[in-house]
C-alpha cells in the first residue's frame, strides 16, 4: 500500500482571486508582513499497487484526468510506502 500526497496549485500566470481575497483579509487582521497568498488544494490517496512506480503512475493519471486542470494548474506528487 502506498500513500500519494498531491499538491495542486494554480500556474503562476493565472490570477488567483481567492488568494488575493485571503491576502487582503490577512492584512486586515494585522498580518502586514504577508507579501502574497496563493490558494491550492492538497489530496491524499491510498493506492494498492505492487510498486512505488506503479502507485506514482496511477496518481499521475488521476491528476491528469481529474484532480488538476492541465490548462490552469500544476501538480506535485509524493509517494511513500505505508
Amino acid at each position: 500500500m502506498y500513500k500519494a500526497s498531491v499538491r495542486v496549485t494554480l500556474r503562476s500566470s493565472i490570477l488567483d482571486p481567492q488568494g488575493k481575497t485571503t491576502h487582503h483579509a490577512l492584512e486586515n487582521l494585522g498580518f502586514e508582513r504577508v507579501e502574497r497568498v496563493r490558494i491550492g488544494k492538497f489530496v491524499e490517496m491510498w493506492i494498492d499497487e505492487r510498486t512505488k512506480e506503479d502507485a506514482e503512475r496511477m496518481a499521475r493519471a488521476a491528476c491528469e484526468q481529474l484532480l488538476a486542470n492541465p490548462v490552469m494548474e500544476d501538480f506535485e506528487i509524493s509517494v511513500e510506502e505505508r
